[in-house]
């Protein structure tokens, strides 16, 4: 069996090699062939052109925190959250077969790989820094143009890929850098990773009428029922000035509490939407 699966960036991305990872581990038996999109619109406008496509697209960075254009796109697609994954990013420095870390004059990757292994580029003095599309993208270019003296800063899986040698590996100055994915399905096409009975997380977005305690209201309803916030993430709503939406991700022990917790804040709310229920990542990171 063959999955489609639509990613940001191009074959060895980052978001390629989650992907993979998610696929392997939850459905080993189905090879996936992942369907590149230049920019997140992109992404989920195909997403939503194909019900039979599922795609993986990053929420937000321990680093650089959530992206914020990611849960918008989400909240305006008809798309709904099937799973997640969390994945560790980490840089290798990669250059083609045959050199050594004193060839390299030059190092290219996307500007924010860049910043990440700073401290370490500092070790490459006669080396200038030049900013790509992205980080796959910088190895490609290596590896199809046949650069000597060119390194591209990268994941291991597209050096790889592309057939370049690794010089050096975690790279990034911090090394807590982990993204979580969210893998993302037609609302109407059948959630085959969970059961009722596996599902222990939600995301959910809403408005609050602008009314003292209106918030509070809402968070103690979810903690009598023992809903637990992982996250809360406010966002101004255009045209309406010092009002915000609320994209809420939950976790829970008993799917029907979750159930009749959301039963009872629904009439505190507007503009309520699910956006979906799954099983929370377990892989370790």
């Amino acid at each position: 069996m063959t999955q489609n699966i639509t990613i940001q960036g191009i074959a060895g991305c980052y978001h390629d090699a989650a992907a993979r990872d998610y696929f392997a581990k939850y459905f080993p038996e189905t090879d996936i062939n992942t369907i590149e999109c230049d920019s997140f619109p992109h992404l989920f406008d195909t997403l939503d052109s194909d019900p039979s496509l599922k795609g993986i697209v990053a929420i937000e960075n321990t680093i650089a925190g959530p992206l914020l254009q990611n849960h918008e796109l989400l909240r305006k697609s008809n798309l709904v959250i099937a799973g997640e994954h969390k994945m560790r990013i980490s840089h290798v420095l990669a250059a083609l077969p045959g050199q050594t870390l004193n060839d390299i004059t030059e190092v290219c990757s996307h500007p924010m790989a860049l910043m990440q292994c700073e401290q370490f580029l500092h070790t490459l003095p006669k080396a200038k820094m030049t900013e790509t599309f992205d980080t796959a993208g910088a190895a490609r270019h290596i590896a199809e143009n046949h650069l000597m003296g060119q390194a591209a800063i990268c994941g291991a899986y597209a050096a790889h890929l592309y057939g370049l040698d690794i010089l050096a590996e975690s790279i990034e100055t911090n090394k807590r850098n982990f993204t979580r994915f969210l893998i993302l399905s037609d609302k109407y096409s059948e959630n085959k990773n969970v059961t009722d009975n596996d599902i222990n997380k939600a995301s959910i977005v809403f408005t609050l009428p602008h009314t003292n305690g209106a918030l509070s209201k809402v968070l103690t309803i979810l903690s009598f029922y023992d809903i637990n916030l992982t996250k809360i993430q406010s966002t101004p709503i255009i045209g309406r000035e010092w009002e915000y939406r609320f994209y809420i991700d939950l976790t829970f022990d008993s799917y029907a509490r979750y159930q009749q917790a959301i039963n009872a804040i629904l009439p505190l709310l507007t503009d309520y939407k699910s956006l979906g229920q799954y099983k929370e990542c377990d892989n370790e990171i």
